[in-house]
């Protein structure tokens, strides 16, 4: 466990250097620590170190996460493929969700987000590189789903969320990066009711730093903070 708190200063001192790289604070950066496949007591030991974001992709392994750590209740990020029969849990449990690309589920998020609840930060997910073996939506039809959501009482709309193909070398790396960007920019000059998005979740351990280059607002760092996966897919 030791190993975590060592991991998490390399991780931030690499997100910091990117930071001063490129000209960006590091305080509009939020380190999402990618914690499916851990148990919880990695989970706590992380918190403990100064990590306060958890993004999850498997609902029922993060239910059981969240019940262990109710005592010190980090922010929850859902950051996977959404099921229909899965909404009701998400909205009642987490603050954000990233992985939004159908109407569909964006409405039975906002139908089942408790009232007594702020409103659930969500994001698009856009399918940037456009493969079929990923989820996601197409750039161009974001601009009428973006809208669509933003109509939705209980939800938030904050921004985008892209998972690239792996690319090795920084400036091809940065390239799905900078599409990213460019896509929100769009969306934001499209409809003055886009104008407050803020909010690009792109980059991971491989190539942080070309998504910081290109204006990321939330990385997600997992086998870099907490090592292999102690468990299996659910």
């Amino acid at each position: 466990m030791h190993n975590i708190t060592d991991n998490i200063k390399q991780v931030s001192a690499s997100l910091q250097q990117s930071a001063q790289q490129f000209n960006r604070s590091v305080d509009e950066i939020m380190l999402l620590a990618v914690s499916k496949g851990q148990k919880h007591q990695a989970l706590r030991f992380a918190w403990q170190a100064g990590l306060k974001n958890f993004g999850e992709n498997y609902l029922q392994e993060a239910l059981d996460k969240i019940a262990a750590l109710h005592d010190i209740n980090p922010c929850w990020h859902f950051i996977g493929p959404i099921q229909s029969n899965k909404t009701q849990d998400i909205a009642r449990h987490f603050t954000w969700v990233h992985s939004i690309d159908r109407l569909k589920i964006a409405r039975r998020l906002s139908q089942q987000r408790p009232e007594d609840m702020p409103p659930l930060n969500v994001c698009l997910q856009v399918n940037i590189d456009r493969e079929a073996s990923k989820s996601g939506i197409d750039p161009e039809h974001c601009l009428e789903l973006a809208l669509a959501i933003n109509e939705l009482p209980r939800l938030k709309l904050r921004g985008l969320m892209v998972i690239p193909r792996q690319r090795e070398q920084l400036d091809t790396q940065r390239h799905p990066y900078r599409q990213a960007a460019e896509l929100l920019n769009n969306l934001k000059k499209g409809s003055a009711a886009l104008t407050s998005l803020d909010t690009l979740s792109m980059g991971m351990s491989s190539d942080m730093p070309a998504a910081i280059a290109e204006g990321a607002t939330i990385v997600r760092v997992g086998t870099a903070i907490f090592g292999p996966r102690t468990t299996t897919k659910p």
